[in-house]
């Protein structure tokens, strides 16, 4: 007999949620936070200047994507539930016209009719709810997002991401500010690319490849902003 916790354990779809926080947050953490300081190092000779305005991307940047994430994750529940209430009342005053809509559903993906019906009383007979909530909407307890999990992720793995750049500003020298944040920052997202799609069983050349090709675009956009403006901060 199958273990069936076994066999889904060897897939990682139930890691999709917290993993798509923890490197979007990560990610923005080492991005944002490391074009920010390119830009006022390319506009400075100040590292107490790129320091503070590296120190202020990163808070500021933590708690917005903390906020961000848990108000659009709480307005995918809100419509989760609406949907699973809205499920609900229908079973409840349509529950034959439910049935035949479960039966042709199994039926569109390709079972005959009397294995559609059989199929679809089993689970009736189990939990009616779960069952259209599953087959109807798309609903079940791997996609269900949780926006306390997802701003704790996504704040925690910005603030580790942003720290990077940080320890960066702090040590490297001030003449080759730039150039060292720039080579670091790719370092830390080929290294995230690499975990991340190994944690999610991915193909790592190409998510190496695509954040390194973002991240090289926006610091250099950073850095040629920092030029432009010429701003000399002392």
């Amino acid at each position: 007999m199958v273990d069936i916790q076994k066999y889904l354990d060897k897939h990682y779809m139930h890691r999709s949620n917290w993993l798509r926080a923890s490197v979007l947050g990560a990610n923005d953490g080492i991005l944002s936070v490391s074009s920010i300081a390119i830009g006022v190092a390319a506009a400075s000779q100040s590292r107490e200047a790129i320091m503070l305005a590296t120190i202020a991307g990163l808070v500021a940047g933590a708690l917005s994507m903390a906020a961000g994430e848990y108000v659009s994750v709480s307005s995918q529940t809100d419509i989760e539930k609406a949907d699973i209430d809205r499920e609900a009342e229908e079973l409840k005053e349509n529950p034959k016209e439910e049935f035949e809509a479960l039966v042709a559903l199994f039926e569109k993906r390709g079972l005959c009719y009397e294995t559609s019906k059989l199929v679809a009383t089993e689970l009736t007979a189990k939990d009616a709810l779960a069952a259209h909530v599953r087959e109807e909407l798309g609903i079940n307890e791997i996609t269900q997002a949780n926006p306390i999990q997802a701003a704790l992720a996504s704040c925690a793995s910005f603030t580790v991401g942003g720290i990077l750049p940080l320890f960066v500003t702090i040590f490297a020298p001030l003449h080759f500010m730039k150039y060292s944040l720039y080579g670091f920052a790719i370092i830390f997202l080929a290294a995230l690319g690499i975990t991340a799609a190994k944690t999610g069983g991915s193909n790592m050349a190409k998510a190496v490849l695509r954040i390194s090709i973002w991240g090289t675009l926006a610091m250099g956009l950073s850095a040629l902003v920092g030029y432009l403006f010429g701003v000399q901060v002392q």
